[in-house]
């Protein structure tokens, strides 16, 4: 099994699983919105395990999480959202919805500076509730009535991802400051260099996309 980014050739093969498993679906332009925009967040599992044919068979993909930064926050505070995440009955308990929610969490984090991951399930999904609340360790903090098309609610739910951000300063270490003298002088002459050649990278909407307007497709 091989877990790896989201790219737009996987698409509609995601799209297929979206349509087997879950009620809430999404137009073609919705997973490329969030692959254009922000690339290192969504994920798929597939299976390496099918023998292919032809050196054109698609991917086997069993499994997804679609997932993006809230852009224009409004407490001010970077955070992710889960849009969907879906695994073939076929590929269930093997791990795998946690090993796609953990490499998002992780990416948002590393890329955005993520502080918190946010999503959104129906309340009569208990096996849902039992991952994201159980295992992942969200938490539930709000109920928004009527959230979904038929009319069902749905708990909004919270993951802090700070500890996150702990684990990779205890892997890469943290910065342990500025060095003086000679070398200080040295160092900040290469970072004013540095700052001359950064330029801003956009992301979202900024990026030429606005025409795929975000939209929660299921209440369309």
């Amino acid at each position: 099994m091989d877990i790896r980014v989201l790219t737009p050739s996987d698409i509609p093969h995601v799209q297929s699983t979206n349509i087997t498993n879950l009620p809430e679906n999404y137009f073609l332009k919705y997973y490329l919105y969030h692959a254009l925009s922000w690339p290192q967040l969504s994920y798929v599992a597939v299976d390496v395990c099918r023998p292919k044919k032809t050196p054109y068979d698609p991917p086997k993909i069993v499994g997804y999480v679609l997932a993006k930064m809230e852009e224009e926050p409004a407490n001010g505070i970077p955070h992710g959202h889960i849009t969907s995440l879906s695994v073939m009955r076929t590929h269930r308990r093997l791990g795998l919805a946690e090993k796609l929610m953990k490499q998002s969490q992780r990416a948002m984090v590393e890329t955005y500076n993520a502080q918190y991951v946010s999503l959104h399930v129906r309340v009569s999904n208990v096996a849902a509730l039992k991952l994201y609340r159980d295992t992942l360790g969200f938490e539930v903090e709000k109920v928004e009535s009527k959230y979904y098309a038929d009319g069902e609610d749905a708990y909004s739910m919270k993951m802090n991802l700070e500890f996150i951000k702990e684990q990779l300063e205890e892997t890469y270490g943290k910065d342990e400051g500025e060095a003086v003298g000679e070398e200080g002088k040295e160092n900040g002459k290469k970072d004013d260099e540095k700052k001359e050649r950064k330029r801003k990278v956009k992301i979202g909407r900024g990026l030429g996309v606005g025409d795929l307007v975000e939209k929660n497709e299921s209440k369309a």
